[in-house]
């Protein structure tokens, strides 16, 4: 089993994976905001971006910029097969911890 994934590198992943051939940094961005529906500090999502590379579990690419963007080159992400594992991973473990639990939980 992969080390299993924090909520933030999950929320990252599970954009990426969503947003598919137009996963760049903003729209990485955009889409965890949304999805968590509260504001959501760009260098977190750059930084994990980068974490969730240097471990193997994205890889990115650079495009050359066009002059809409003013020459700017964008970074597109794409989830890795070890990202794949590791989200399944621990969707399943967290399935597993959550499996009968009953909220609130009950005094004994």
């Amino acid at each position: 089993m992969a080390e299993l994934l924090g909520t933030f590198e999950q929320s990252v992943l599970l954009a990426i994976l969503g947003l598919g051939s137009e996963a760049y940094g903003r729209a990485v961005l955009n889409r965890v905001q949304e999805k968590l529906a509260r504001d959501v500090a760009a260098g977190a999502v750059y930084a994990t971006l980068e974490r969730l590379e240097a471990r193997g579990l994205v890889r990115s690419r650079l495009e050359a910029g066009t002059t809409v963007r003013g020459g700017r080159a964008r970074r597109y992400y794409l989830l890795d097969a070890e990202g794949e594992r590791a989200l399944g991973d621990t969707r399943r473990a967290l399935t597993a911890m959550w499996n009968n639990v009953q909220l609130p939980a009950q005094e004994g």
